[in-house]
């Protein structure tokens, strides 16, 4: 029977899979092509230069001898770089590098193709290249461990941050994921772990980025065709601190590049520290791949601040701007802010700036006004299962009913409500919400919420219906 390069390739992954971790094979070998087999040459197209560099690197011997025993002693095996910046159709590129150059690993040759000698890797934040140009952490120096204060309610996650940062991508919290509600300090040891990394390690390369920023230099530079520069980028970091990881939602192709910019930090000994506002098991629209190595390290949750934590908070906070507040005061904040540290710093700057612009003295009466006030406007945020329960009780149905894909006229007008508000009150993104909502798409979002708007200001029944249920999802 005539072997073809596919037929080639196929009984070489076999062998190989049987020999590596499931993992490895994934990530290594599945995004490789079989190309052509030629003069007992099989040439198989590689995504990147790093890709056929980490190839040669950990796998030429498993290589070799997959290959030796589909083709015998004198096979070569030929590597086809995709080059995805390559204008119009992106056929491989390769360039035949003379028998005389041609790497040897043992008695098998290798024949390498290149673009140039010195490739240069764009970084998205500096350009041009990497290679002599220091890297901007984008840390803010404001938030260290040492303003970061120590409670019951984030003792796990502050000692496992301390850990990370002595020994970082050395500890079994790799990565660490941090996860807690709206303004209890996860952005703020997020940062405090990589201030700490740069301190006390100068040579290693931190980078802090938003989920959403992320997002954006993804598409950035699948427009400009060069995700090969992107993900090299990402590659180089020796601490990736990623915020609002959850913001990946329903967004595949920034999944996909994530993914593998995870595998290549993780099994090269890198740190990943990430940040949620849930648990893994709660994320919604995120790959299953991309979750499982989310809880191969430490998840660690941050709660409410209790009673003595909140108290502690509000000394420190007081210390910093020089300011004296009486006993009672700071326990009746301590007692009645009970939500998060960021309602409760914001109190604390009203009662001060109110103090100091009236040139009166900080009293319980004025601390009472400034809580019943900061308290009562601050808004709570809800999700969209809540939303959902709250609009089919509301139109006495319930949450199945409006998820299915029915036509009934007050069926799909709940269901374009639940979106609407979705829409408005949370910040997951239009394929997030389709998918929560009866796995529409994000086209179907886009139109309930323009639908929602048209019928508002047309049809005085719907608007008391969307003013009903905006009351009960802000009260």
């Amino acid at each position: 029977m005539n072997k073809t390069a596919k037929s080639v390739w196929n009984n070489c992954l076999i062998f190989i899979k049987d020999n590596i971790s499931e993992q490895a094979f994934t990530t290594w070998f599945e995004p490789i092509e079989a190309v052509k087999l030629e003069n007992n040459a099989l040439s198989i197209q590689v995504p990147s230069k790093f890709f056929y560099e980490w190839l040669e690197e950990h796998y030429v011997k498993l290589l070799k001898v997959s290959l030796t025993r589909e083709l015998g002693n004198n096979a070569r095996l030929v590597y086809m770089i995709k080059m995805e910046n390559n204008p119009g159709k992106r056929k491989p590129f390769t360039e035949r590098i003379p028998s005389s150059q041609r790497a040897k690993v043992s008695s098998q040759e290798v024949d390498v193709p290149v673009k140039n000698k010195n490739p240069e890797l764009k970084n998205p934040f500096v350009i041009p290249g990497i290679r002599n140009i220091k890297i901007d952490s984008q840390l803010n120096h404001k938030y260290s461990f040492e303003n970061f204060l120590e409670g019951d309610s984030n003792r796990l996650a502050r000692s496992a941050g301390v850990a990370v940062a002595n020994k970082p991508g050395g500890t079994s919290f790799n990565p660490l994921l941090i996860f807690g509600g709206v303004g209890l300090g996860k952005t703020h040891l997020a940062h405090a772990i990589g201030v700490e990394i740069k301190e006390k390690h100068p040579d290693k390369t931190v980078l802090y980025i938003s989920a959403e920023k992320f997002t954006q230099q993804y598409i950035d530079s699948v427009k400009k065709n060069n995700r090969n520069d992107f993900i090299h980028f990402y590659q180089i970091i020796d601490v990736l601190i990623v915020d609002d990881i959850q913001l990946l939602s329903g967004k595949s192709g920034t999944q996909d590049v994530f993914f593998h910019i995870f595998n290549h930090l993780h099994q090269n000994g890198k740190q990943v520290i990430l940040t949620s506002d849930k648990a893994p098991v709660d994320m919604q629209d995120i790959e299953q791949r991309l979750l499982s190595r989310f809880k191969w390290g430490l998840s660690a949750e941050l709660q409410n601040p209790d009673y003595d934590t909140r108290v502690s908070i509000i000394r420190n906070k007081l210390y910093q701007d020089g300011v004296e507040m009486p006993e009672k005061i700071i326990e009746f904040l301590g007692n009645n802010i009970k939500t998060n540290i960021r309602e409760l710093e914001g109190a604390i700057i009203s009662l001060i700036a109110h103090s100091s612009f009236n040139k009166s003295e900080i009293t319980i009466d004025l601390a009472q006004k400034i809580v019943k006030n900061y308290v009562k406007n601050t808004k709570r945020e809800v999700s969209i299962e809540y939303i959902q329960k709250v609009v089919s009780d509301y139109f006495q149905m319930d949450v199945e009913t409006l998820q299915s894909k029915t036509r009934k006229r007050h069926i799909v007008q709940a269901r374009q409500i639940a979106m609407y508000f979705s829409k408005k009150l949370t910040k997951a993104s239009l394929a997030s919400i389709g998918s929560q909502i009866g796995k529409r798409d994000h086209s179907t979002v886009l139109h309930a919420c323009k639908t929602v708007d048209n019928l508002s200001s047309t049809d005085k029944q719907f608007r008391k219906y969307v003013e009903d249920l905006n009351k009960k999802l802000t009260q």
